[in-house]
């Protein structure tokens, strides 16, 4: 992937003499405890690189770092603002200012959004992305930015990951429910990585009792088509991404005359306040994603003083009984 590079950085600096960004600091700052080698090697590949040092030099040379970088697909579902707000404010109590890189569902503009993430000058990076590769999360690492990867599972010197756990409390719901009714999985448009995972752990896991629904991502789109599709089939259980999506079929089910649960169930796997401010209540699997920004921001902080013990984090999702759904 190539990489836009408005001036060389001093990521680039440290990687090409092979030192850390605070030795390159120390070096610019005059500091003593650099040993004349070191000291003549960076010196070198700042002149060959043509390295102009700015004020993130000068605050490395104190151990002060002040800006983490935070990589997102989208901002418009209230999960994502829950997980940045987080972030944001863990961040504030530390001391660090955010930059926000939003991508929308394109492998080409998340590769683009990485390319401006390390011409930025970030000290830190944490990335929620789905349209990102592992070669994309090296691509960082290679410029010695210390990231936090949320959802997916990458192991290195300079990352750590956070790991969303929502197959087990899914499958285990569809075990305890089985009968000789399916559940359909709504499949929606531009699904990310998150659900596309949930959705092959029920075909592995339970694909005698799973069928797909395919719909556009839109709370108005999904009523519409719900409305025409239960005037021929007036009943299932059905599984869904979000609990937006979930209110949408149930509110076309109640609005012609069917009952939820009793004719229609539904269950979202991601649950928001809105599962719980609906009517019907929507039965979903409940994570604190506020909690997850945090420990995110916490995870690199510790990782830019090279204090990250624990490199892997998992959260389990937990399943709350609604009103959208029987015992």
């Amino acid at each position: 992937m190539g990489v836009y590079k408005d001036r060389v950085t001093i990521y680039e600096v440290a990687k090409a003499a092979g030192v850390s960004l605070a030795t390159v600091s120390r070096v610019i700052n005059n500091q003593s405890n650099v040993t004349p080698e070191t000291k003549k090697r960076v010196e070198e590949t700042i002149q060959r690189l043509g390295y102009r040092p700015n004020a993130l030099a000068q605050g490395l040379a104190t151990s002060r770092t002040t800006n983490i970088g935070i990589v997102l697909s989208d901002t418009n579902y209230m999960y994502i603002c829950n997980l940045l707000s987080g972030m944001i404010d863990i961040g504030k109590i530390y001391g660090y200012q955010t930059t926000l890189f939003v991508t929308k569902h394109s492998p080409d503009e998340a590769k683009e959004v990485i390319s401006k993430l390390i011409t930025s000058h970030v000290d830190g990076a944490i990335v929620f992305d789905d349209e990102l590769d592992e070669s994309d999360i090296r691509n960082i690492e290679s410029y010695n930015v210390p990231t936090v990867i949320i959802g997916n599972k990458v192991k290195g010197d300079k990352i750590a990951s956070i790991t969303l756990n929502f197959i087990d409390g899914i499958v285990d719901f569809v075990e305890k429910h089985k009968n000789g009714d399916k559940f359909q999985f709504v499949r929606i448009a531009n699904e990310g990585k998150l659900i596309r995972g949930v959705e092959k752990g029920l075909e592995e896991k339970c694909r005698d009792y799973i069928e797909t629904i395919s719909c556009s991502d839109s709370y108005h789109e999904v009523y519409s088509h719900f409305v025409d599709y239960f005037k021929s089939i007036p009943h299932g259980r059905f599984i869904c991404p979000r609990d937006s999506i979930a209110c949408a079929i149930q509110n076309a089910a109640l609005d012609i005359g069917l009952k939820v649960p009793e004719d229609v169930q539904v269950l979202s796997i991601i649950g928001t306040k809105y599962s719980s401010i609906a009517r019907p209540t929507v039965s979903s699997l409940e994570m604190d994603m506020y909690e997850v920004g945090s420990i995110a921001m916490r995870m690199v902080t510790k990782l830019l003083k090279d204090e990250l013990k624990n490199r892997e984090f998992v959260f389990n999702s937990e399943f709350v009984q609604r009103a959208s759904t029987t015992e």
